[in-house]
């Protein structure tokens, strides 16, 4: 590996075992005992991105760009922002040249002012120091000493993602599957005698949004996939429950749901058989389909009742914003932007129905602050089978973690969160994500110790219970 201890010009990259603890002194020491108690817990993970086919044939990663930059959304957007082209990074998933990847690093590198004080500088460090034993900041001088460094480290095979899972100490990780994927990459982990739990996640998106463009096509693989005709509505949703069965005898434990919103109502079985069969023809209007959209979500939680996967909402997103960027470079390119959400009256006729429903759980995530004290917390703080979810995407990072716990805790307690979903597909930086939210939550509660509002043998057991009971009670784990 390279020398770097020759980087007379870089500056040491050192993790301070405090960081991101309480800076008062006392709580400090009571976050350090809070923190030392889950530290080197297992990780679980029930929502996340990494691609299955990582783990089922163990693959060597390529290069470090394509490895720590090209799949890592947080990383390539802000460098995007900075006038870098993305595909100058990898991004869309053309392969670069030893050359490119290199000059991408270097682009890293060059950039890397830019993301002081954000939490992908929180993770990338870790991962530097942590798992490839980095020394020294990434900065220009030091790029090609920390590149040949990371691909040295990967080539080896205990850096191929099984042996890194083991590492890791990652109990669980969940995928996120079409419906109509035959799961092939899970069974050959589970027929492989993986120790490691690695199970799929039922996303069925598009297959409720019957104004796509290509909304037949869709149904036409459901059919093949399931076996069941889906020329008629009744035969759609038989095709949506046999592959539901077929995901949970696969491993899954929930299905997940992004939509622009979560309105939910209940339509007429003729109403809904109509607006299908206009989808198939390619005549809906868009406020049909809108509505056919909302009564699915409620079909969703009708099933989630009776095959006991959990359901999970991930809404308040639009895809796609820069239409240049998707046309170039495809969905998942960094250009999603949070919108606002509301959920009291939206979910209103599907809790209606199921909200108290034995074995139904619903955890909602949101990208909208606004409504983690005034919707999400009170919803969770009564209906039996709502969970508020961890924060999620743009807003897992420090001050948000932090945040987080101050709206919902007051209202629902800590008892009724989902623990920390790391929701990457940046496989690398799972330790680092979960390791931020372990030493925040110590912190929050350090503070309740503090301030003698909570007595510091509860506050150890709450923090245990963050990080192991509460993601297995909430995913039914």
């Amino acid at each position: 590996m390279a020398d770097m201890t020759t980087l007379a010009t870089a500056r040491p990259l050192a993790l301070d075992p405090d960081r991101l603890l309480p800076v008062e002194p006392r709580t400090r020491e009571i976050a350090r005992r809070l923190y030392a108690a889950v530290a080197g817990l297992p990780i679980i993970s029930p929502h996340g991105h990494v691609p299955p086919q990582w783990l089922a044939e163990d693959v060597a990663f390529s290069d470090p760009t394509s490895l720590l930059v090209s799949p890592d959304h947080y990383v390539f957007r802000l460098l995007h922002a900075r006038g870098v082209a993305l595909d100058e990074l990898g991004v869309g998933g053309r392969p670069l040249t030893a050359a490119e990847s290199r000059r991408a690093w270097h682009l890293l590198a060059q950039h890397w002012p830019a993301f002081r004080g954000t939490p992908s500088r929180f993770w990338m460090d870790s991962v530097l120091a942590d798992v490839f034993g980095v020394t020294e900041r990434l900065a220009p001088e030091s790029a090609d000493a920390i590149y040949d460094r990371v691909a040295e480290a990967i080539a080896a095979p205990d850096f191929r993602p099984r042996a890194l899972m083991e590492r890791f100490g990652i109990d669980i990780l969940a995928t996120t599957d079409d419906p109509v994927d035959d799961l092939h990459h899970h069974r050959t982990l589970r027929d492989d005698g993986f120790r490691r739990r690695v199970v799929p996640t039922f996303r069925p998106d598009r297959y409720l949004e019957p104004a796509r463009a290509d909304f037949a096509d869709l149904m036409t693989d459901l059919s093949r996939a399931s076996g069941v005709d889906t020329g008629t509505y009744r035969g759609y949703l038989a095709a949506l429950e046999e592959r539901r069965r077929f995901f949970k005898a696969n491993g899954a434990v929930s299905s997940d749901h992004s939509h622009a919103d979560v309105v939910t109502l209940t339509l007429d079985e003729n109403e809904a058989a109509r607006i299908y069969d206009a989808a198939l023809r390619g005549v809906v209007c868009s406020g049909d389909a809108t509505a056919f959209r909302r009564h699915m979500l409620v079909e969703m939680a009708r099933m989630s009742t009776e095959d006991g996967l959990v359901m999970t909402l991930h809404p308040g997103v639009h895809r796609n914003h820069h239409s240049p960027t998707l046309e170039r470079f495809g969905p998942d390119t960094g250009h999603d932007i949070p919108t606002t959400v509301e959920f009291t009256r939206g979910l209103q006729p599907l809790l209606d129905r199921f909200g108290t429903a034995e074995g139904f759980q619903l955890i909602l995530f949101t990208l909208d602050e606004t409504v983690l004290s005034r919707e999400i917390a009170p919803l969770a703080g009564f209906y039996p089978s709502v969970y508020a979810g961890a924060p999620w995407w743009f807003l897992d990072a420090p001050e948000a973690v932090r945040r987080f716990r101050g709206a919902v805790t007051e209202t629902a307690g800590f008892y009724r969160t989902s623990g920390f979903i790391d929701d990457t597909r940046a496989f690398l930086s799972i330790p680092a994500r979960h390791d931020m939210s372990r030493r925040l939550d110590s912190g929050y509660l350090a503070q309740l110790v503090a301030e003698h509002r909570l007595d510091e043998d509860e506050a150890l057991e709450t923090v245990i219970d963050l990080v192991s009971t509460i993601p297995r009670k909430a995913f039914k784990l």
